[in-house]
């Protein structure tokens, strides 16, 4: 991992997690709150992954219920592509 992008949350602004990214070598950012557009990649990807949800569930006929087991499936599938452009 070379960096982290948060979106400007209390969670990882602690000095201790900021000493281990930075003992560790990864670059740790904050975006300004409310500014998802500053998160394209992040964006993008959520789309994606939320738009092949809805697909294999309407596809099958899925019940809701079924959402968390296909986001978890889903996301192993994106992860395991290779895709050009996804860079931190």
């Amino acid at each position: 991992m070379k960096a982290l992008r948060f979106d400007g949350g209390c969670e990882y602004a602690s000095a201790e997690f900021a000493d281990l990214c930075e003992k560790e070598g990864i670059v740790h950012k904050f975006t300004p709150p409310y500014t998802p557009q500053h998160n394209g990649v992040v964006e993008r990807r959520n789309r994606a992954l939320l738009n092949m949800i809805r697909c294999m569930l309407k596809s099958k006929n899925l019940p809701n219920y079924f959402w968390g087991e296909v986001a978890s499936i889903t996301t192993y599938v994106l992860n395991k592509l290779l895709q050009r452009g996804w860079r931190c």
